[in-house]
């Protein structure tokens, strides 16, 4: 079961940076960041109870770059 969303969560993290690749995602918007910090945290689970700690590392960085865009205060015009 965990290859199944190990799996699931590399294809969604691919499909955000193919989406922005191939101009069907802008990364100033929340979908592109949502679909990498899902995929981040379902592989960064993955990667802490594997002890796989270089990719634990990626991804809990990876996850952490997504979620400022998601969080951050909007800027007022």
């Amino acid at each position: 079961m965990e290859q199944v969303l190990s799996i699931g969560a590399a294809l969604t993290v691919l499909a955000a940076y193919a989406g922005l690749q191939l101009g069907y995602l802008d990364n100033k918007k929340p979908l592109f960041n949502w679909l990498n910090l899902l995929g981040a945290i379902v592989l960064s689970v993955v990667a802490f109870r594997g002890h796989q700690w270089g990719f634990f590392i990626l991804e809990s960085v990876w996850g952490a770059i997504s979620l400022w865009p998601i969080i951050k205060p909007k800027e007022r015009l």
